[in-house]
């Protein structure tokens, strides 16, 4: 017997139609993938900004901060990946019930993950925006020191080195960093939203 066999969902006045509707936007969450160095954080943080400015309500998900608190006991192995992720996408539900715009930030290098964290959402909540670096860019710009340590056998199972990453085969969006600026990068990402409302 399952533990949560004798579990009901409870059900409230207060809904995600309502938080939604007191805080003038349609929740969703926007899926940064792409390898470690390829400018996720960066980007979810100046989109963060933008849509801030603009008065809407936000909170950004990100790998790093992730596990320092909810994920700290979980690993690299791809089981311990994997349930990151899961853990995750439970969570960046939640705020979308919320009534929130999610921006989660989170290298996810398998499709079956990705797939899985969309599947909770229902449709037109949930949007994969594959940040596309090349590799040698982001070994370039190695802004934690990590590629270097993972080529040197100091870090084991890292992505794009010694673990593999899937690239979305049907991102919503994919943004080239290696030929957009910041800026531009997130006028597209604002243009999706503006799509989606």
């Amino acid at each position: 017997m399952s533990p949560s066999s004798n579990l009901q969902l409870q059900h409230f006045h207060v809904n995600k139609a309502a938080r939604a509707k007191v805080n003038k936007q349609k929740p969703c969450v926007l899926w940064f993938t792409g390898l470690s160095g390829s400018g996720k954080t960066t980007l979810s943080n100046q989109l963060e900004q933008a849509l801030f400015d603009r008065g809407h309500r936000t909170y950004a998900l990100d790998g790093d901060n992730v596990r320092h608190g909810l994920n700290k006991d979980l690993g690299f192995t791809e089981h311990d990946r994997k349930e990151n992720i899961r853990r995750v996408a439970e969570v960046a539900k939640l705020m979308v019930d919320a009534g929130l715009i999610v921006i989660a930030t989170f290298i996810s290098p398998f499709k079956t993950d990705r797939d899985m964290a969309r599947s909770i959402f229902e449709p037109g909540e949930f949007f994969e925006i594959y940040v596309d670096t090349p590799i040698a860019t982001c070994e370039a710009r190695d802004p934690k020191g990590l590629y270097k340590k993972a080529r040197e056998g100091q870090i084991k199972n890292f992505t794009g080195i010694d673990s593999p990453y899937e690239v979305p085969l049907q991102p919503d969006l994919t943004i080239n960093t290696h030929t957009l600026s910041v800026d531009q990068a997130v006028q597209q990402l604002l243009q999706l939203l503006q799509l989606h409302e």
